[in-house]
């Protein structure tokens, strides 16, 4: 979610019974995120929400907010800290100390066991099909394959756009769904009214999988690519990977932008309290249906004798 969730989603999520969390560098300055967060602690504290937020750290040796954007986390305690592009080990030692706990993205299983080793107290799998950057596995495989050296808290991501797909996640193993691109076009985020038009206008055959954008396997959508001047040729580029001056004029995807393959489920632009509530009606609809699978055989056996019958 860089460049789009800020204050305001978070905010909203919490209000709404959902943890909201922030990539730090979303906060333009060191200043702004000094700003950012008393704001979000004060105003979930004041809602009775004390708590339901989490923060996402670059931990890439590239990244050079590190040091100022951990004293800040230190002094606002998240109850989750979100670590990508390295090692979960960086923060840990810091975070753990105020009770803090440290959560890894991985796109990979080695990653995973990395991450462990490192000492994270929980994975967060990133499956194929999520919006910017992305893996590249299976979530059904991912989990399965996690889940026989881990059994701690796992947050499995990637394509999860509705109640059926949150459902999936909770069945196949994983203890939370992590959904981003359906919040992308919420009234609170930080993307533009065009951004949240294409949102809307996308299905899953207008996402593209391109390193040439930050040099990581990342989804965007194609529309913004055209836009922007990127030829099929220049897609099949892989950029070195640079996450220093993250907000530089010069870096592409300030014009590009990403979402997941779970897109086509963004038909409207809503406020996040109004998407939450849409979602926990629908997970209520899915128990349902899951009454109904569990007749399915009876129902085939009798559907059977009555061909036989016949």
């Amino acid at each position: 979610m860089f460049l789009i969730s800020g204050p305001d989603l978070v905010i909203a999520a919490g209000k709404a019974g959902i943890i909201g969390a922030f990539p730090a560098p979303n906060a333009r300055t060191i200043e702004d995120l000094a700003a950012w967060l008393p704001r979000i602690t004060s105003e979930l504290k004041a809602a009775g929400r004390e708590g339901m937020w989490a923060i996402n750290m670059i931990v890439h040796p590239t990244y050079e907010r590190f040091d100022a954007e951990l004293d800040l986390i230190c002094e606002y305690k998240p109850r989750i800290v979100v670590t990508a592009l390295g090692s979960p080990g960086r923060p840990l030692e810091r975070v753990h100390a105020y009770g803090g706990a440290v959560f890894s993205d991985v796109i990979t299983p080695d990653q995973a066991r990395k991450a462990v080793d490192a000492g994270a107290d929980g994975l967060i799998l990133v499956a194929s099909g999520a919006g910017g950057h992305t893996g590249h596995y299976s979530p059904f495989a991912f989990v399965e394959e996690v889940r026989g050296f881990w059994d701690g808290p796992l947050i499995l991501g990637g394509a999860i756009g509705g109640a059926r797909a949150i459902r999936a996640a909770l069945t196949i193993g994983a203890d939370f769904a992590y959904m981003g691109t359906r919040f992308i076009a919420t009234r609170e985020s930080l993307v533009s009214d065009d951004n949240r038009a294409m949102l809307v206008r996308a299905t899953m055959r207008d996402i593209v999988t391109t390193t040439a954008v930050t040099g990581i396997p990342s989804n965007w959508m194609r529309e913004s690519l055209d836009a922007a001047g990127f030829t099929p040729d220049m897609l099949e580029i892989k950029k070195k990977i640079d996450f220093s001056n993250l907000h530089g004029d010069s870096k592409a995807w300030k014009n590009i932008w990403g979402a997941g393959h779970s897109v086509g489920r963004t038909r409207a632009v809503q406020s996040v309290a109004e998407l939450v509530d849409e979602l926990v009606e629908e997970y209520r609809l899915t128990g349902s249906d899951l009454t109904r699978i569990t007749d399915w055989p009876h129902d085939i056996e009798a559907a059977r004798a009555d061909l036989v019958a016949g």
